[in-house]
Protein backbone atom coordinates (compact mmCIF):
# COMPACT_ATOMS: atom_id res chain seq x y z
CA UNK A 1 0.00 0.00 0.00
CA UNK A 2 3.13 2.46 0.76
CA UNK A 3 4.78 2.12 -2.54
CA UNK A 4 1.53 2.71 -4.17
CA UNK A 5 0.78 5.98 -2.33
CA UNK A 6 4.28 6.61 -3.40
CA UNK A 7 4.11 6.13 -6.84
CA UNK A 8 0.77 7.77 -6.80
CA UNK A 9 2.02 10.96 -5.40
CA UNK A 10 5.41 10.70 -7.72
CA UNK A 11 2.65 11.16 -10.98
CA UNK A 12 0.94 13.65 -9.47
CA UNK A 13 3.77 15.54 -9.01
CA UNK A 14 5.30 14.85 -12.98
CA UNK A 15 2.11 15.99 -14.32
CA UNK A 16 2.25 18.75 -11.87
CA UNK A 17 5.72 20.24 -13.35
CA UNK A 18 4.83 18.40 -17.11
CA UNK A 19 1.38 20.89 -17.05
CA UNK A 20 3.13 24.17 -15.76
CA UNK A 21 4.46 25.98 -18.59
CA UNK A 22 1.49 25.87 -20.53
CA UNK A 23 3.33 25.11 -24.30
CA UNK A 24 0.18 24.49 -26.33
CA UNK A 25 -0.97 28.35 -25.32
CA UNK A 26 2.33 30.41 -26.12
CA UNK A 27 0.77 30.49 -29.92
CA UNK A 28 -2.22 32.47 -28.20
CA UNK A 29 -2.88 36.11 -28.44
CA UNK A 30 -6.02 35.83 -26.85
CA UNK A 31 -6.60 37.87 -23.59
CA UNK A 32 -8.97 37.27 -20.89
CA UNK A 33 -9.58 40.28 -18.51
CA UNK A 34 -6.72 42.46 -19.62
CA UNK A 35 -4.47 39.54 -19.44
CA UNK A 36 -2.81 36.74 -22.06
CA UNK A 37 -5.23 33.03 -22.10
CA UNK A 38 -1.60 31.48 -20.84
CA UNK A 39 -0.78 33.50 -17.88
CA UNK A 40 -4.11 32.83 -16.83
CA UNK A 41 -3.34 29.33 -17.19
CA UNK A 42 -0.38 29.18 -15.14
CA UNK A 43 -1.70 31.63 -12.13
CA UNK A 44 -4.71 28.57 -12.36
CA UNK A 45 -2.05 25.85 -12.36
CA UNK A 46 -0.11 27.43 -9.60
CA UNK A 47 -2.99 27.91 -7.27
CA UNK A 48 -4.16 24.37 -7.93
CA UNK A 49 -0.32 23.06 -7.27
CA UNK A 50 -0.80 24.83 -3.79
CA UNK A 51 -3.86 22.83 -3.16
CA UNK A 52 -2.58 19.75 -4.25
CA UNK A 53 0.71 20.66 -1.73
CA UNK A 54 -1.18 21.18 1.37
CA UNK A 55 -2.99 18.11 0.70
CA UNK A 56 0.28 16.38 0.61
CA UNK A 57 1.52 17.80 3.50
CA UNK A 58 -1.36 17.02 4.86
CA UNK A 59 -1.14 13.37 4.24
CA UNK A 60 1.96 12.06 3.13
CA UNK A 61 4.91 13.74 3.86
CA UNK A 62 7.73 11.78 4.52
CA UNK A 63 6.04 9.16 2.16
CA UNK A 64 9.33 7.14 0.46
CA UNK A 65 11.37 7.87 3.12
CA UNK A 66 11.78 5.09 4.81
CA UNK A 67 14.96 3.98 7.35
CA UNK A 68 17.35 2.02 5.99
CA UNK A 69 18.42 -0.93 9.24
CA UNK A 70 21.76 -0.31 9.71
CA UNK A 71 23.93 -3.86 9.62
CA UNK A 72 24.98 -5.19 12.52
Amino acid sequence: MRHTRTAGWAVVGLVLMALAVPWFLWDSAQVVAGLPVWLWWHIGWMGLASLVFAVFARTAWGLGIEEVPADG
